[in-house]
This record gives structure tokens, C-alpha cells and sequence, in this order.
């Protein structure tokens, strides 16, 4: 009897545990990382090969590496409007699944704000995941056959062209801010052109000037500075005060306001490059894969190799923003109507405003 009774207990046991092995083998299995044989898509708000590129590129490369299941990451691009068309189409069209992610130029802020045409989006909406490039200083310079050596010079020429990418983008609305500043007499402003494009067409005699960021300048044509072959005038310090080594002898655009209102539109404008050029997720994207993709975004920055690789790709020290900083700033960027009303005419298509 005692032994039928341990046969039966033994018997029940094999047939629990074999009753059982679905349910173990399937909790297994959605335990595995999400990401796990996932492509990401991220869309570039600009065309390929420029400093925007490069720098999304830097940072996908280590953020593989951190995102549990280590998805396959491709980069597909979305110029157009400096940024705008990108990001309409990652608020509006985009799959909100977590597998499509935007890297967009500081233009998705100041369109905002600004109120440009054509915007469809809510700043406030996005999922932030942070940016490398949180400040940058500006330069502007001009191609020597313009014959613009020195500021005084371009204040008494007339028709000075100015190359930029697009109506909106970072470059154009702090060109056109110098211009108001500065002043420039009647100058004219060419887009169409992508960051690389802008400075062959300074070589060809296309445009006269540009302004661009600094470590674009030394990566991409260091010799413009070390022999002189393009003269530069201004720097816009992002963030204020901090001073670039190679161009601290150039006046801060600050210095040509005049009223404090004037330097309220420096500071707007350095605002909308404090947030850097941000990695963004749509609006409606799942909170555990939002949380997933910023805490693999923090480690990336937290790598002691990243800083090094981003500086051999792109030329510059990373300037890192945290997702948690860059919701701040957003929220914080000044709103007064008056001033928001009068950059908006400064950055905008038309003739400047009188100053």
C-alpha cells in the first residue's frame, strides 16, 4: 500500500511539472529584450555627409551597444525646412512602436516657438532622449574675393550673400540675426544648399558668406583658418561667456545690441541651441520603450569612450544634454509674445524689421 502511494505521488509530480513547462517556457520567452532582432529607424532632419550626420552617427553607433537585445540601428534622411519636414512626419506619420526614432537640428524648438508656417507639431508631445552638440559656437566668415576683410567693410557693402540650408534652420535665423545686429546693408540670403553644399559654393563665387558651427570649420577645412584663406568676423559663444581657443579674438555677436531687448533675441536664439540637436521619439510611444531608450541614451553619454569618438568623427568635445535637462529647457525657453513676435520677423523670409 505504501508503495502504491509513493508511485502515486511521484506520478503526480511528472505531471504537474509536464503540465507546467508551457507556461515556464513561455514566460522564457517574454522575458527576451523587446529590441531583441528589432531594427530602429532613426530619421535625419537633413541630408547626408554634414555635422548633423556625423554627429547622429557617432551616437547610434555606441547606443546599439546599450539597448538591451542590441536592435540593428539604419539611418534613413528627411531634409527639407531645416528640420521641419522630419519632424512633422515623426509627430504625425511616424509608428509610435519605439523602432522609429528622429535626430532633428535645434530648428524643431525655434519653428515652434516661433510659430513658422508649416509647423504641425507640439514640442511639448515629443519623448526627448537627449543630444550631444547642447552648445557649439557660430562663426560667420566670408570668401576672400568678397573683399569684407574687416566689420567696417561689411557695413558699407551692399548685397553681401549669405548662404544657409533652409528659411528656419539654426544657420540662416543667426545669419539673419547678425545682419539686424550688425548692421548689414540690404543683404540677400541663398538656401537650397546642405552644409557641405554652402561651403562649395563660397569656393565657386555662389554666395559671399555663412555662418556655421566652429568645429565644422576646423574638422572639415582647417587651413581657412590656419592660412587665412576665408576672413572671420563674429562668434556667437554658446554658451555665453565660454570662449573657443581658436576664435576668442572675434567680437561676440551680443556686443552689436544696443538695447536689452536686443540682447533678450541673443539669448532666445542661444536657447534654441542649448537643447543641441535633439533625438526624438512620437508623441504616444509606449512609456516602458521610451524609458528603455533614455536610459541606454544616458549610458552612451556616461561611456568614458564616447566623448572620445565623438570628437574623431564630428571635431568637437560632445556637449551632452540628459533627456531630463532637455524637458526643462523646453519648458523654460522665454515666450514673451513681444520678443518672440520680433524674432520671428528677424528669422523669418521678408525684409528685416527696422531697427
Amino acid at each position: 500500500m505504501k508503495h502504491a502511494c509513493r508511485f502515486n505521488w511521484v506520478t503526480l509530480s511528472l505531471a504537474i511539472a509536464v503540465c507546467s513547462l508551457p507556461f515556464f517556457v513561455s514566460r522564457g520567452f517574454a522575458q527576451a529584450p523587446f529590441y531583441q532582432g528589432k531594427t530602429i529607424t532613426v530619421i535625419q532632419g537633413r541630408e547626408p555627409g554634414g555635422t548633423g550626420d556625423l554627429r547622429a552617427r557617432a551616437i547610434t553607433q555606441f547606443l546599439q551597444k546599450y539597448i538591451p537585445g542590441n536592435p540593428t540601428i539604419v539611418h534613413e534622411y528627411m531634409g527639407g525646412g531645416g528640420g521641419l519636414r522630419a519632424a512633422n512626419h515623426i509627430f504625425s506619420a511616424a509608428r509610435a512602436d519605439g523602432l522609429t526614432a528622429g535626430s532633428v537640428s535645434s530648428g524643431l524648438l525655434s519653428s515652434a516657438v516661433l510659430g513658422n508656417p508649416g509647423v504641425k507639431y507640439q514640442i511639448e508631445k515629443f519623448h526627448y532622449l537627449g543630444a550631444a552638440d547642447a552648445g557649439g559656437h557660430y562663426v560667420f566668415y566670408t570668401r576672400k574675393e568678397a573683399g569684407v576683410s574687416n566689420l567696417e567693410k561689411l557695413r558699407v557693402t551692399s548685397g553681401i550673400r549669405i548662404g544657409a540650408q533652409s528659411v528656419g534652420h539654426s544657420n540662416y535665423n543667426i545669419g539673419r540675426l547678425f545682419a539686424y545686429l550688425l548692421p548689414l546693408k540690404e543683404a540677400r540670403y541663398v538656401t537650397g544648399y546642405s552644409s557641405p553644399e554652402i561651403d562649395a559654393a563660397l569656393l565657386r563665387g555662389e554666395v559671399d558668406a555663412r555662418f556655421n558651427q566652429s568645429h565644422s570649420v576646423l574638422q572639415q577645412h582647417a587651413e581657412w583658418v590656419d592660412k587665412g584663406l576665408m576672413d572671420f568676423h563674429v562668434v556667437l559663444e554658446i554658451p555665453k561667456g565660454e570662449k573657443h581657443p581658436r576664435f576668442s579674438h572675434l567680437p561676440e555677436l551680443e556686443t552689436f545690441a544696443r538695447t536689452e531687448r536686443e540682447r533678450q533675441l541673443v539669448t532666445l536664439q542661444r536657447g534654441f541651441r542649448l537643447t543641441g540637436s535633439p533625438f526624438i521619439l512620437p508623441p504616444g510611444t509606449p512609456r516602458d520603450r521610451v524609458a528603455i531608450l533614455q536610459e541606454a541614451m544616458t549610458k552612451v553619454f556616461q561611456d568614458p569612450e564616447f566623448p572620445k569618438e565623438f570628437k574623431k568623427i564630428v571635431g568637437d568635445d560632445a556637449e551632452i544634454v540628459m533627456p531630463a535637462v532637455m524637458d526643462k529647457a523646453i519648458k523654460e525657453l522665454p515666450r514673451d509674445p513681444e520678443l518672440v513676435e520680433l524674432l520671428n520677423k528677424i528669422a523669418g523670409p521678408n525684409p528685416l524689421p527696422p531697427r
